[in-house]
């Protein structure tokens, strides 16, 4: 005997317009910048000839299947999916303006995602040290290193 689960269909219907969308755009727009640097490492190893052909379609994929979510959350929360860009003042954009990227190539006014990707490309070490505290004690020390790269360590 078999049990299988009947398919139950939902529509999901927007519960906030874009004014009161709270925190979806931002994390939106983090989740693209992830996407995008993702799609930009997998264009340089493919690029590189370092992914056989099933782990690039595999890539393709999963990047095509995100993009997707990334649309139907835009739909849900009434974002349009080109105000998923943040400005940085000085620093440019988080995006690209022009909406589309690819490694390698410079712009004259790169975004943060270009430069995250070039960052990634060659390798960067970052060190630092923290100390939290409260009523001038010292109670959280925190030595910290991030390696930043898309090669394997």
């Amino acid at each position: 005997m078999s049990s299988s689960q009947p398919s139950i269909e939902t529509s999901i219907t927007p519960k906030s317009s874009r004014k009161d969308a709270g925190l979806a755009p931002l994390v939106l727009t983090l989740v693209e910048l992830i996407r995008q640097l993702m799609e930009a490492q997998v264009i340089r190893r493919m690029e590189g000839n370092t992914l056989t052909e099933e782990e690039l379609d595999r890539a393709a994929e999963s990047l095509r299947q995100l993009e997707i979510q990334v649309l139907k959350l835009c739909e849900i929360f009434e974002i349009d999916p080109a105000d998923l860009n943040i400005e940085l003042s000085e620093f440019g954009t988080l995006l690209p303006k022009s909406g589309s990227y690819y490694p390698g190539e410079s712009t004259q006014n790169p975004s943060i995602l270009e430069l995250l990707d070039r960052l990634m490309n060659t390798g960067i070490v970052v060190e630092g040290s923290v100390d939290l505290g409260l009523a001038q004690i010292n109670l959280i020390h925190a030595k910290l290193r991030l390696v930043l790269t898309s090669k394997p360590l």
